[in-house]
């Protein structure tokens, strides 16, 4: 069991093994026990409730690292947390539009939601090992992802709100079904079922929309983590902080979905606030890493992200207060799209 504290990625094997167990159990309590009925639907209580014990775990498991690995430790995985967790709101409204333009029902959601975010862990684990190795081997690097996150910041900042469009007529849809059979309704909840082929007439395995839909949400979080991976990097480069604060923000995504997704047209101005964001901390890696003027510490970060995005929500909430969501409206679960990156 020596090899327990030997270093991988400069901590401890033990420390990187205790959390991957932590994130293990945290997914069997879910799946096994919170959510048998596979016919259950979150409604908004159970959602905030749920999002409430996975930020609370999340800031527990800060305060661990805060005694473990000292008080700036602590402060850059809280803020890299903060900043994961504003940016994957965006990414909330992107996966209720696929899911609403494929007729996913709410109590399908779930399914799509607990798989994706299966999916999101490894993915994420390995962007950010080859960002923690590219910026370890030339430091340079975050001056790259610095005038990526401004470029990103503006470009949210002044591009025109798009039109909701259909996911199917998107190009990853189009590109999926000329080498797959979709099939146009759900079967149940399954992913795949076999059906003839109407050209063959031999039986062959159809993806259904909810494996599409799985699909297209692994690929916006592709998309999006290309904005929130650099952004953490400007606030700290341990592969660690990096890695856990991450994690946990997608561990609570799939519970902040079911109370955004239901008041999406409440965060109108939501999307300015994370281009703030993200010009914020692109500009804090060109000050601070790229011409050594001055170095903010990571309260600084963490208190102008909360600043700003509570006053993003709450700008948001009193232009639109006396609205009722587009949910309550159709009966259905919608969003706006954010600007393609």
């Amino acid at each position: 069991m020596e090899f327990l504290t030997d270093e991988w990625l400069g901590k401890p094997v033990w420390m990187w093994a205790g959390f991957h167990a932590l994130v293990a159990g945290l997914l069997a309590f879910d799946l096994g026990l919170l959510h048998r009925d596979k016919n259950h639907e979150i409604g908004v209580k159970e959602s905030l409730l749920l999002t409430a014990f996975y930020f609370t775990l999340a800031l527990l498991f800060g305060g661990w690292v805060w005694w473990m690995l000292g008080p700036q430790a602590g402060q850059e995985y809280v803020t890299g947390l903060v900043i994961e967790k504003s940016l994957s709101m965006d990414n909330v409204f992107v996966i209720a539009v696929i899911l609403t333009s494929l007729g996913v029902p709410r109590a399908a959601q779930h399914r799509v939601l607990v798989w994706g975010i299966l999916a999101a862990v490894l993915l994420r684990g390995l962007m950010i090992g080859l960002g923690s190795a590219l910026v370890q081997q030339a430091h340079w690097v975050l001056s790259i992802f610095a005038v990526f996150l401004l470029f990103i910041g503006l470009k949210m900042l002044f591009s025109k709100e798009d039109e909701e469009k259909d996911v199917r007529d998107g190009a990853a849809f189009r590109l999926l079904q000329r080498f797959v059979p979709i099939t146009d309704a759900l079967h149940g909840q399954h992913f795949v079922v076999r059906k003839p082929d109407p050209k063959t007439g031999k039986t062959v395995l159809w993806l259904t929309p909810l494996a599409v839909a799985l699909v297209l949400v692994n690929v916006a979080d592709v998309i999006f983590a290309v904005d929130s991976v650099p952004a953490i990097f400007a606030i700290t480069t341990d592969p660690f902080i990096v890695y856990t604060s991450n994690i946990f923000a997608i561990l609570g995504l799939r519970a902040l979905y079911f109370a955004l997704a239901a008041m999406v047209d409440r965060f109108a101005y939501l999307k300015t606030a994370l281009a703030l964001i993200l010009l914020f901390i692109g500009a804090k890696i060109i000050v601070a890493d790229t011409f050594d003027l001055v170095h903010l510490p990571p309260w600084v970060s963490l208190a102008v992200t909360v600043v700003l995005l509570a006053g993003g929500i709450g700008y948001s909430l009193w232009r639109t207060r006396g609205e009722t969501s587009r949910e309550a409206r159709t009966g259905g679960v919608h969003g706006k799209a954010a600007p393609s990156t």
